[in-house]
């Protein structure tokens, strides 16, 4: 029999947490799946792309994949090397066996034999692949494709020029002049690390920010469950003024939607204070607030016509997805971009037995939801269909 007409029940693109959710999921319906994953190993994202001194952003019970808790050893909040262990034993636990170095090229839904035919290039053999399954599961992440903008002159800086996927340690920029690109958590988070380990570090803070401690996000969470999404924004508003007080005299402004609405609405997550807004209240951190209008050699120019000279630039500018170049024939789940187009909740199921899970904006607790769900609902289809 060949390769294309072995019918798999489910087909999940992607090993990373979303992945393993799903899979863990389908095991608990017996519901027969097969994973691909384009890279040699799972959750590659955790493994082999995130700096060293990363921690799950909220408390542990928030981030444990299904059916299966986190140690009741493991801190509130879970470090890196934690997190893996954690998933080593998630994929042992429920006998996980992604298909590594499988590059998914094409994915087609055949409505005369009403099957999904997936075609993935094999990275050892060079091979394609043809797969086919009743049910197709989007499980490539938020975070799938580095992204870093187009600026004019990059090309002769001298340096080094990574993405924050290529960032471990500040310990080789010790010394150095470093420009950090983007305030989101990771940039943040960066910045620190590198001040930490001696670099002299600035960080381009173009939108605004909205800077809360690890308590206020525990306790918003918690109250999002008995008051509105704009009563516990208004709270955390006045709680994040109290605590970091005027933040505009130091470069940064605050958004005018509140951090929870931000999430929801837009997928941009208020940052996590671990200790970098100090540095820049000590100017420890330098803010800059202006775009880039070019680079000539070391020379940082910024739209406000400051400039700046640098030896290192950390590029923390977030993703984009890859998946309309190979998912075809929907034009209901996902749009340009990779993002579910239906609303939230029912933002994880399209047509023809096509799926998404981890695209809600809602972090490893969205996509376990999303993985449940799915189960649930393709069990349902196999016994009513």
């Amino acid at each position: 029999m060949q390769e294309e007409e072995k019918v798999e029940r489910v087909i999940v693109v992607g090993a990373g947490p979303s992945g393993l959710s799903a899979a863990a999921c389908f095991t608990k319906h017996s519901i027969p799946y097969i994973i691909l994953e384009r890279e040699d190993c799972f959750a590659s994202l955790w493994k082999k792309y995130s700096y060293d001194r990363l921690h799950l952003h909220l408390s542990k019970h928030f981030c444990q994949l299904p059916h299966k808790p986190f140690p009741p050893s493991f801190p509130q909040h879970v470090p890196k090397n934690q997190f893996l262990q954690y998933l080593d034993d998630y994929v042992s636990h429920f006998a996980i066996a992604p298909l590594y170095r499988r590059t998914v090229e094409l994915a087609q839904y055949d409505d005369s034999r009403r099957f999904w035919k997936v075609e993935a290039r094999n990275g050892d053999s060079g091979e394609v692949e043809k797969y086919c399954g009743r049910f197709l599961v989007v499980a490539t992440g938020e975070t799938s494709d580095p992204f870093v903008p187009e600026v004019e002159g990059l090309s002769s800086f001298p340096g080094k020029v990574i993405h924050s996927t290529r960032f471990s340690s500040g310990k080789e920029f010790k010394d150095k002049h470093v420009l950090v690109v983007g305030s989101g958590n990771s940039g943040m988070e960066i910045a620190l690390d590198l001040i930490n380990h001696g670099a002299k570090t600035s960080i381009l803070v173009r939108s605004p920010v909205h800077f809360v401690s690890r308590g206020m996000v525990r306790l918003g969470l918690f109250l999002l469950k008995y008051l509105s999404l704009s009563s516990v924004d208004s709270l955390m508003v006045m709680l994040s003024t109290m605590v970091y007080g005027d933040v505009t005299k130091y470069g940064v402004r605050r958004p005018n939607e509140g951090p929870f609405y931000m999430k929801v609405e837009h997928g941009k997550y208020p940052v996590i204070d671990v200790g970098t807004y100090k540095k820049i209240k000590t100017q420890e951190l330098k803010v800059l607030a202006a775009e880039i209008e070019s680079v000539r050699g070391k020379d940082v120019l910024f739209k406000s016509g400051e400039l700046h000279t640098f030896d290192s630039i950390v590029f923390c500018t977030g993703f984009k997805r890859s998946t309309t170049k190979w998912l075809k024939g929907d034009d209901y789940l996902l749009n340009d971009d990779g993002l579910p187009k239906p609303s939230y909740p029912i933002h994880w199921k399209g047509n023809n037995g096509l799926y998404c899970v981890g695209l809600s904006r809602r972090g490893l607790y969205g996509a376990a939801a999303d993985a449940e769900n799915i189960a649930n609902d393709i069990s349902f289809f196999m016994q009513h269909p």
